[in-house]
């Protein structure tokens, strides 16, 4: 809100984004991460701040533009280093139009322009030579698995596209999450527009309530005995399913919530998955 409000209260969508992160490159600790988007740096947790706030009626949205409609004095509210931050936006980007704006976080930041569809359009060779060479390339097969707990969604698909995974197979029994962009439909949606595949495989996931219980990593080592010896045992064919996943693609990882690998399911399904006959790939936690 203190953005929209030093830049007159209105800014184009594009340009907000890169306006945000470059705001964020000012500050100790950021207020939003970001992911190489098809125009650039994009923050999914900035753009729902936003939806969010227009049904509050606090600003307003057009096709192209974001307003700020309320008299509230946000940036008196901010921190001096905030502020201080903020003029230095303004001052150093305030008259970039929005092409600039683009072309310079393009040149300055060529990681996050490894998936937009204009980089080779507004990039003279050698920059966009430099943005290719951003992006991730990995010959190994290996199975990752990753958590979520943590860390932002905008954290999260930067280490999925770091390690050039191409599958994202959600081990959840439900694929809700009270934390944004971690919810099914939100996953899959931030995964694919990285160009990350997304697969659900809820039968090898862990009823919630045999996890309520769970108080040190004795009781977590009794629930993936019940695990392996149950759950595994009996779901072959999706484990099968999953191998082929990984041998058709490479690089895929299963996901789910904890950030503590011996703490998750995940672990004790993917070492399963790890002895099947036809699995060839390294096992990695990351």
């Amino acid at each position: 809100m203190s953005l929209l409000q030093v830049f007159d209260n209105q800014l184009d969508k594009i340009v907000l984004q890169k306006l945000l992160f470059l705001l964020s490159k000012q500050q100790e600790k950021s207020s939003y991460h970001f992911v190489p988007y098809k125009l650039g740096c994009f923050s999914f947790q900035a753009n729902a701040d936003l939806i969010t706030l227009s049904k509050y009626k606090l600003v307003y949205s057009s096709q192209i533009s974001w307003k700020k409609i309320d008299n509230r004095d946000y940036l008196s509210e901010l921190s001096a280093k905030d502020q201080a931050s903020l003029k230095h936006v303004k001052f150093h980007f305030g008259s970039l139009s929005r092409e600039d704006l683009i072309k310079y976080t393009y040149k300055n930041f060529p990681f996050y322009a490894i998936n937009s569809k204009i980089a080779d359009d507004v990039l003279s060779s050698d920059e966009y030579k430099s943005v290719r060479a951003q992006k991730p390339a990995h010959n190994e097969n290996i199975l990752f698995t990753i958590g979520y707990e943590g860390i932002s969604i905008e954290q999260y698909i930067n280490k999925l596209i770091l390690n050039d995974i191409k599958v994202l197979c959600d081990v959840r029994k439900k694929s809700f999450s009270m934390k944004y962009g971690f919810s099914k439909s939100q996953l899959k949606h931030a995964c694919e527009s990285v160009g990350i595949d997304y697969m659900h495989f809820p039968e090898l996931g862990i009823d919630s309530d045999k996890r309520q219980h769970l108080n040190d990593q004795k009781d977590y080592d009794n629930l993936f005995l019940f695990y392996r010896s149950v759950t595994l045992e009996k779901e072959t064919v999706r484990k099968e399913e999953l191998l082929s996943v990984l041998n058709t693609n490479k690089r895929i990882a299963l996901t789910c919530f904890e950030a503590n690998v011996n703490q998750c399911h995940r672990k004790p399904l993917a070492e399963s998955i790890s002895c099947m006959r036809g699995f060839s790939a390294e096992l990695k936690h990351i």
